[in-house]
């Protein structure tokens, strides 16, 4: 399989409500949880696409661009961007979507980092 092929077929795209209890006072969704769903869709995209043990070592940066509101769906995609020796990118966007009209949004994006580990949890080839 290409590289180009990997990519394509690791590229990962996840549906999620915004319910109340994912929100702050402002009824938008906590940064943090945003982050903890980009996290979560950055590394089954890795993991998609070198098949390996993958651990994140960094998010290198997340771009709030809108606030995401109580009661909308988002969308996460995540797709491979670099690919090195030992590690990966995995870009992340978040795209909002009103349930009841019409149309989507990106509202976040953002990059994380990703080093493949062997059983003894030391840097191991991408791609074997």
């Amino acid at each position: 399989m290409t590289l180009e092929e990997r990519i394509t077929n690791s590229k990962t795209s996840i549906f999620k409500a915004v319910f109340p209890n994912t929100t702050n006072h402002y009824d938008t969704l906590f940064g943090g949880t945003a982050m903890h769903m980009m996290d979560e869709v950055a590394f089954i995209t890795a993991t998609r696409f070198s098949r390996q043990i993958m651990v994140t070592v960094s998010s290198d940066r997340i771009d709030f661009k809108k606030s995401i509101p109580a009661g909308t769906i988002v969308e996460l995609i995540g797709i491979v961007t670099k690919v090195g020796n030992t590690s990966l990118k995995v870009n992340v966007e978040i795209y909002i979507e009103q349930m009841y009209d019409e149309g989507r949004e990106l509202a976040v994006h953002g990059e994380f980092t990703f080093v493949a580990i062997d059983k003894d949890k030391k840097p191991t080839l991408v791609l074997k």
